[in-house]
């Protein structure tokens, strides 16, 4: 039977809180570990992302999907961004952060848990969630395998140049339009100093050339939101990489947010299927 551990709140000191779910077949002994990162403007309950979460615990697996701590979502209200404050101040080394609080939360709460092995971990990144399990992935021993959904190839692209960049800092905020919530979402001008501060580390290319692990990127051909050309370039970095092109997905592979469905799109069922293959040989 799949087991739901709703809303786990990951305190941590001077830090905002972690809001996560764990979903495991309470069957299946010592499960490997999935933990899903969502994307920009995502969250983990965002669309079916659940239900793949929940077909993949009935596949053998335990998975972890958590929302990052400045994702622009609160403990009491995980869905959308009421915080937007946090969202501005949110970036990329702050995620990676996030993540590495994640993965030691679940070594150390998970360890005697008898359907989950925390010790065998799997990374799984949707779109920017991508490139940061990919540099986690490069950096980090206790990562098994690592795989993105329409990842993203490259962070340096996409901040603005010239007289845009130049209209951040001076203002020190720009505003994206959430085209589903309408709302003004703001980034800090800290955002892109933090890149330029961190730029090896958050340079993809050089984490895809440095992986030492099995890496499998799923891509959809009819992706408008990243290109298929950022998958072709991934697999290009790799000697480690599987690569997967899904005919007629776009970049949430045929999902949306509310999904009122209880069944996955059908581009899940081939990722589903793509997933438990590359992780189990």
């Amino acid at each position: 039977m799949v087991v739901f551990d709703i809303n786990i709140i990951i305190e941590s000191e001077n830090r905002k809180p972690i809001l996560a779910d764990l979903i495991y077949n309470n069957s299946i002994e010592s499960a490997p570990l999935i933990i899903f990162c969502h994307g920009y403007k995502g969250f983990k309950d965002w669309g079916a992302w659940p239900l793949l979460c929940e077909s993949l615990a009935m596949s053998g697996f335990s998975v972890l999907k958590f929302n990052f701590s400045h994702n622009g979502g609160t403990c009491g209200q995980p869905i959308d961004f009421p915080d937007l404050e946090a969202f501005g101040n949110n970036n990329y080394t702050k995620e990676l952060e996030d993540l590495d609080r994640v993965m030691c939360w679940s070594e150390k709460n998970y360890s005697s848990h008898s359907n989950i092995n925390p010790s065998e971990i799997t990374l799984l990144g949707h779109s920017r969630g991508g490139g940061i399990v990919t540099i986690k992935a490069a950096e980090d021993t206790r990562v098994k395998n690592v795989i993105t959904l329409a990842g993203v190839s490259d962070f340096e692209t996409r901040f603005p140049t010239g007289l845009e960049l130049n209209a951040w800092k001076k203002t020190g905020v720009r505003f994206v339009r959430n085209g589903r919530t309408k709302q003004q979402m703001p980034h800090y001008y800290q955002f892109f100093n933090d890149f330029l501060t961190n730029q090896s580390r958050l340079t993809i290319q050089r984490a895809v050339k440095n992986l030492r692990v099995p890496f499998l990127i799923i891509h959809g051909d009819e992706d408008t939101s990243v290109s298929v050309n950022e998958a072709l370039a991934l697999h290009s970095w790799s000697s480690k990489s599987q690569l997967v092109i899904i005919k007629g997905a776009n970049h949430v592979f045929g999902s949306s947010h509310p999904w009122k469905l209880n069944n996955i799109p059908p581009h899940f069922h081939q990722i589903h299927n793509e997933i438990i293959d590359f992780i189990n040989n």
